[in-house]
């Protein structure tokens, strides 16, 4: 059953997301060559539940024991953080999910170490820009399956790299994870008709090589069977009439003064 949301449900919704986004912003100032991605988790637990008061919704669910999936490098989704010491050259792919008084807020975004190879860097670049042609796929009036197959035209047909068909996006509200799926390939023209009032993530996770996975034996961390490099960017999205709000749109928010103090006191005494 696809949900359709009101209003009062997207205000919530905002709510979280401003918090999801806001946390992502102060990962900015904290990633780095050198750190490792249990820092990383660490600080994201403190800055929510502490700072912000919020609730991190993966921290638990189905028994995921982490605030943050961070996949580096040929990790696909899914990843545990751990004493892996972040070097130059790494992609490493941040996935966030909050809970604030009610709404959900679901997104991921890649980050870069310090200076990287031509094809790993064109990589990022190509799966940002294809979640951003999906989601401008993602309107009243077009199904589903207009939105996996822009994604993949772009991805495959045009640049070379391969969309991981294991995983995909899906609706989100009153549970994290709900229909409609939400493929990152296939063809135009196909899957439930998009309507007013849907919310759903868009999460393109795209290989350097071949898409075909594999699963650590923590029974969580899913990886290229070839070993080859991955990116995945992930947006919250509530359709309107007029057309889709990306409501994790990190330019839509800043850090207050507060944040940031309490980003910096946290580098100077943890990090």
């Amino acid at each position: 059953m696809i949900r359709l949301y009101t209003e009062k449900d997207f205000e919530k919704m905002r709510g979280a997301a401003e918090i999801l986004c806001q946390t992502h912003l102060a990962l900015k100032r904290v990633i780095r060559e050198g750190i490792t991605t249990l820092d990383l988790d660490k600080f994201a637990n403190k800055f929510i539940v502490d700072h912000k008061k919020a609730i991190p919704a993966q921290l638990g669910y189905s028994g995921f024991p982490y605030t943050l999936c961070i996949s580096v490098n040929d990790e696909i989704c899914h990843g545990f953080p751990s004493d892996y010491v972040l070097k130059e050259g790494d992609i490493v792919s941040i996935d966030n999910v909050i809970e604030y008084d009610g709404g959900l807020a679901d997104s991921c975004w890649t980050y870069t170490i310090g200076e990287m190879s031509e094809e790993n860097q064109r990589l990022v670049d190509v799966d940002l820009e294809c979640l951003n042609r999906g989601v401008a796929a993602a309107k009243v009036g077009n199904r589903i399956g207009d939105i996996g197959h822009a994604i993949q035209e772009y991805v495959e047909g045009e640049n070379g790299f391969s969309v991981i068909r294991d995983f995909i996006g899906h609706g989100i509200g009153k549970e994290m994870h709900e229909d409609p799926q939400v493929p990152h390939y296939g063809k135009a023209g196909r899957g439930p008709r998009i309507q007013a009032g849907m919310v759903f993530t868009i999460e393109p996770m795209i290989a350097v090589g071949d898409w075909k996975m594999q699963v650590d034996d923590n029974g969580w961390t899913a990886r290229t069977r070839d070993g080859s490099m991955v990116s995945q960017f992930e947006h919250q999205l509530i359709i309107h009439e007029d057309g889709p709000e990306v409501i994790t749109n990190q330019d839509l928010y800043e850090l207050t003064e507060e944040d940031i103090k309490y980003i910096d006191n946290y580098k100077a005494k943890y990090l």
